[in-house]
């Protein structure tokens, strides 16, 4: 019996085309995977993310106990600001990456991937009693629908509903906004390389807030997004997804993510590890790829260099923004360079493509940097 958000009924009147995943009925795309994605790039998308999990942490010893757990520095936050991070294995393997919410020093609302939910409620609750007692770890995910905006029109049209003035709510920032009638979490987060919200709101309210956003968001053009294009457009702005990018045997500096990955902190689980991957190196990277012949790269691919195995491709697809197919792969370190030429085995045929930077897009640029 597959999981259903309590937007499902909102999905089918929009056309949506319904599928399995990770064990939720979930929209893949209403009209097309390039319309939806261009209409994000381009105006406004609203998403239903509603599956991903919310975990709270809870107590006095909260923020001590969050930051032994995850890479990032806790204790750089403050009140209604978030931060991007990894729970870490003693191995340095990502349990999985997450956004922390800080409400206060002793209370942080944690949004986890929808497949690792029960996996990250289990091993935060087991982590926590070992470094504190009095914790409460709840698994509140049933308390929230997630919906995102995203697109260079989310804040002209979040404008129109919302009684707060959203200047206020910087990238990686949140409040609590009055949004048709209820007091929601508003966060200037995403994952689509573009400017944008997140709302979590309470089930109740969800159809209400999605469909005015739709009415409110007409005249300039926004659409409803499925996972399709919500792969693609994060993708083309290379934002890892779990179990491609990152993994129990895919750390966090293997992935270029070293950024996320605080030294100068009191210890953490893996941090030993990861500071030898950073100070060391690692023998594989993640790296962009483009294919110059004709060919769609896809995950799993195996890539070789003068007949030699060299990775293999973690995320491929057809890029909707340049045209071209393109791909994020793993690869021996020592090849990772812009313009170096390999072969992409697609159907045991050998296709020429080349590394390039990542990410692919940059809001900022508008193109394949």
């Amino acid at each position: 019996m597959l999981k259903r958000t309590p937007l499902y009924e909102s999905h089918k009147k929009l056309g949506g085309k319904m599928i399995d995943f990770g064990g939720w009925e979930m929209p893949i795309q209403y009209t097309s995977i390039i319309e939806e994605h261009t209409a994000t790039r381009e105006k406004a998308g609203l998403f239903d993310v509603s599956h991903m999990g919310e975990i709270l942490l809870k107590g006095r010893s909260a923020k001590e106990t969050l930051n032994r757990l995850v890479t990032n520095d806790i204790f750089l936050l403050t009140p209604k600001k978030a931060a991007y991070t990894f729970l870490t294995t003693e191995k340095g393997g990502v349990v999985d990456d997450i956004l922390v919410y800080m409400i206060n020093d002793d209370e942080f609302l944690l949004v986890v991937n929808a497949s690792n939910t029960d996996k990250d409620y289990a091993w935060l609750k087991e982590k926590a009693a070992e470094f504190a007692a009095g914790l409460e770890v709840i698994n509140c995910s049933s308390d929230y629908v997630q919906i995102a905006i995203q697109g260079p029109f989310a804040q002209t049209i979040l404008k129109k509903l919302a009684k707060f003035d959203l200047d206020q709510i910087k990238f990686f920032s949140f409040d609590y906004v009055e949004l048709c009638g209820e007091k929601v979490i508003l966060s200037r987060t995403g994952y689509t390389g573009e400017d944008g919200f997140e709302v979590l709101c309470s089930p109740s309210r969800a159809e209400e807030i999605w469909s005015s956003l739709l009415e409110a968001g007409k005249n300039e053009g926004i659409k409803p997004v499925g996972l399709g294009a919500r792969d693609t457009l994060r993708f083309e702005s290379a934002l890892p997804l779990y179990g491609h990018e990152l993994g129990y045997d895919i750390s966090p500096i293997e992935a270029g993510l070293k950024f996320f990955v605080k030294l100068n902190k009191d210890d953490y689980l893996g941090k030993s590890i990861l500071k030898n991957q950073v100070e060391r190196g690692t023998e594989r990277l993640l790296a962009g790829i483009e294919i110059i012949e004709r060919g769609i790269p896809r995950d799993g691919y195996r890539i070789e260099k003068g007949g030699e195995d060299v990775g293999y491709i973690t995320s491929g697809a057809y890029s909707p923004t340049f045209k071209k197919g393109l791909a994020m792969a793993l690869l021996k370190t020592d090849i990772v360079q812009p313009g170096n030429e390999l072969d992409v085995v697609i159907r045991d045929k050998k296709v020429k493509a080349k590394i390039v930077k990542l990410p692919f897009y940059n809001k900022k640029t508008k193109v394949n940097t």
